[in-house]
């Protein structure tokens, strides 16, 4: 394992490596980061919790000086990931000149606005709040040098793909791009092929196969209704998690199930689309500082790097491998021991099955006593077996109408107002609202397919 101080990098930024602990680098950056500081383009494909993020931010503070005007931008899908990239921007770059601004949706854009105008050297931010930017005539993308394209394959999912075409057409085509992406589906491929140059670097960071952590042990437990929170308190009681996020499917099942664990005093943050840009900040920042327990839509199951994550739970299984393998990738970072343990309903046995193909990882059935915990009582009416469990209701596999899960939402973070619509089987669910200071626009797929609440 090589050492930053290796590389010819400037003293500046080798002291900022230092002081952030950042002494060995890992795979991935061994492999890009040579590549990319001699300006080639690059696509990467690697595992979650690799440490992508640097892999692309140490070149671009390394070849950049302070100019005041947008050289660099990063691209991510969401506002959290955003927040992150940026901050390990600031931290790297604080023993230099340049100046790193985040922007996305959520949050006022007159003060995003400003900061523009205070001189920029490097942009992070999101698709939409990025568009509106460039349209309002702040954000002004000409003389970009560098591209980066973050979690790529989840802007596909979530459908910013148009977006990203959009916003790349905007910069120099001299540019160079990087393309940072956990899985490399066909759609990220023919972007790269469209957008980066022709002798563009190839590099993938472990087996093609090896899509999680080998760190990681994978748990699951059947049941169903009220007997899932009967198992989740006998795996907690079980294992002990150190810290630990619990993914659900919807904010409205993430919100029942804080609820549960408060009520049993532990000590437990919820985080899901539904908050607001303030409320979602202060549950991560208290999730980080002291909470145990962190209760959270798949919001939480890209780009968030939180240290000393033991545990990864999934109290509703995830329709789609793909997500698995991101929520899973929460735990056991940068080579550290995890355990993932899933709730699967007694008809999800074919998902199971599925997951442990394509995600290549070995499922184990865990012994819990359930028993000890079968008399507890739920806070709430809507426990119930239609509610958590089972297809009854249209609340989890809804067949031609209602609240459709069988699809996946995707959800675009942009100006102000709403607009999106749900595909199902027997027809199209056109809806108009707001949402938080963003542009959405949703699109559920009534066949089959995996469903991604934010």
């Amino acid at each position: 394992m090589k050492e930053f101080k290796e590389l010819n990098l400037k003293q500046e930024l080798l002291e900022a490596l230092r002081l952030m602990n950042f002494n060995n680098m890992t795979e991935v950056q061994e492999q890009a980061i040579p590549v990319v500081m001699e300006g080639k383009d690059v696509v990467v494909r690697a595992k979650t919790g690799s440490g992508k993020t640097g892999a692309f931010l140490v070149p671009i503070l390394q070849s950049l000086s302070a100019r005041g005007f947008p050289q660099a931008i990063v691209i991510v899908p969401t506002r959290e990931l955003a927040l992150q990239v940026s901050s390990v921007a600031q931290k790297l770059g604080s023993r230099t000149r340049l100046r790193t601004v985040v922007v996305y949706g959520g949050a006022s854009i007159n003060i995003q606005v400003q900061a523009l105008r205070r001189g920029a050297d490097i942009i992070v931010g999101t698709p939409g709040r990025i568009i509106d930017l460039v349209e309002r005539g702040a954000l002004n993308l000409g003389r970009v040098s560098i591209f980066v394209l973050d979690e790529a394959d989840m802007m596909l999912d979530m459908g910013f793909i148009e977006d990203i075409e959009r916003i790349m057409s905007m910069a120099p085509r001299d540019r160079q791009t990087l393309l940072f992406s956990a899985t490399m589906p066909r759609e990220i491929s023919d972007i790269a092929r469209r957008h980066m140059k022709h002798d563009a670097v190839r590099l993938t960071v472990g087996a093609e196969e090896e899509l999680t952590v080998t760190t990681i042990t994978h748990y699951f437990y059947m049941a169903n209704g009220r007997a899932k929170f009967s198992a989740l308190l006998a795996y907690i009681e079980k294992f002990k998690p150190r810290k630990c996020i619990i993914f659900t499917s919807t904010q409205r099942e993430s919100e029942f199930v804080h609820r549960f664990l408060v009520e049993r005093g532990f000590n437990a943050i919820v985080m899901h689309g539904g908050l607001t840009q303030s409320r979602r900040e202060s549950s991560l920042q208290a999730f980080k500082q002291n909470s145990a327990f962190l209760i959270s839509t798949n919001l939480a199951s890209r780009g968030l790097d939180i240290p000393d994550i033991s545990d990864i739970i999934n109290f509703d299984a995830p329709d789609d491998p793909r997500v698995y393998v991101h929520r899973v990738g929460r735990s056991a970072r940068m080579g550290k021991d995890g355990r993932a343990f899933t709730l699967y309903n007694f008809d999800q046995k074919g998902l199971m099955q599925d997951t442990s193909v394509i995600a290549n990882v070995k499922m184990n059935h865990v012994d819990l006593d359930i028993n000890k915990f079968r008399d507890i009582k739920l806070p709430f009416a809507e426990a119930s077996h239609r509610s958590f469990g089972g297809r009854e209701g249209g609340m989890r596999r809804g067949g031609s109408g209602g609240f459709h899960r069988g699809g996946f939402r995707r959800e675009r973070e942009g100006g102000s107002g709403g607009e999106g619509q749900q595909e199902h089987r027997s027809g199209r669910f056109n809806y108009v609202g707001r949402g938080f200071g963003e542009r959405r626009h949703g699109r559920d797929r009534g066949k089959g397919g995996h469903y991604d609440r934010r």
